[in-house]
This record gives structure tokens, C-alpha cells and sequence, in this order.
């Protein structure tokens, strides 16, 4: 594989922050850490990232597809969901899914379910995470508004000059 097509199939930093993001927002939606941990090239010769929950104590393991995340060398994204920031630690966790890096063309993103199928491909990794993340988009009216002094503050002091 040349450099270059080696260099296509790792993430850049705004695809990293958005699989972060979603390991965030999973956490927040479902109420327990999502991890979410890069998996290197090294072997496959494409990266790939891995969503898991860690296991409690009381659930089945058997019942799950099991994954570690975490460890010496990990590549873990997003807040960790309020697990302890400590790099070395290794968690047994259910595996949710992957999505790795493809060469095909026009499919750059690969979804994996926990047993190992493919479920889902396209060139837009947005099409393929379960929530739609994308940054606030002001309407022009708003930054209009924003930019103007005319209104008096909405909480004035007694006394202040915009105090009526």
C-alpha cells in the first residue's frame, strides 16, 4: 500500500472529534459510559474505531459480544463518560459496534455491527452514527442582533442610566 493511500485511511482530527461527540452524546443519551477507542493500522492496514459499554458487575457477559478498551497504548475519544481518566486501565465491555476506514471508492466509512457484519457504508460518517452532530448555524438575523447596543440589558440595576 503506498503512503498515500496508507494516509487515507486514518482519521483526521474533525472525524476523531466527532466520533468523540458521539461517544458523548451516547453516554449522556444512555445514562452509562460509551467508550469509544481507535483501533491503529498498523495491523489491518486501516483504522478503525470501536464503540463499547463497559460491563457492571451485574450483568451477563455471556449475553454480550465482548471487547477490551482501554489499556497501555489506547486511543480513547470523547470524556470517557466519567470513567477515571487513567490511560491504563482495561475494561471489559459490551461491544455496540466499529466503523473502520475503507479504500473502496466513494465508501470511506465501514459500519460493523458487535457480531462482525457489515451493516452500513457511505462517504459521509454523519450518515452512519446514530445521532446527528453538527456545529449551531446562527441565523443572520440573531448575529444582527448581537451586534447591536440600542436594547437596554435585561436586568438593570436601580439607578443604572438604563433603568426605567
Amino acid at each position: 500500500m503506498s503512503s498515500d493511500a496508507a494516509a487515507e485511511l486514518i482519521f483526521t482530527a474533525e472525524e476523531l472529534d466527532l466520533l468523540g461527540n458521539t461517544a458523548d452524546a451516547m453516554t449522556a443519551f444512555m445514562g452509562k459510559p460509551v467508550l469509544a477507542e481507535v483501533v491503529d493500522a498498523e495491523e489491518t492496514g486501516f483504522e478503525w474505531v470501536i464503540f463499547g459499554i463497559p460491563l457492571d458487575v451485574n450483568d451477563d457477559a455471556e449475553q454480550f459480544t465482548i471487547v477490551q478498551l482501554g489499556g497501555q497504548s489506547a486511543r480513547l475519544l470523547g470524556n470517557r463518560g466519567g470513567l477515571a481518566d487513567d490511560d491504563h486501565e482495561i475494561y471489559d465491555c459490551q461491544c455496540l459496534w466499529m466503523i473502520q476506514l475503507s479504500p473502496l471508492e466513494g465508501v470511506r466509512y465501514i459500519k460493523v455491527d458487535d457480531e462482525g457484519d457489515e451493516v452500513g457504508w457511505t462517504d459521509t460518517l454523519g450518515e452512519i452514527l446514530p445521532f446527528e452532530v453538527q456545529e449551531p448555524i446562527l441565523d443572520e438575523r440573531e448575529e444582527d442582533d448581537e451586534d447591536t447596543d440600542d436594547e437596554p440589558p435585561m436586568c438593570a440595576l436601580p439607578g443604572s442610566p438604563t433603568h426605567h
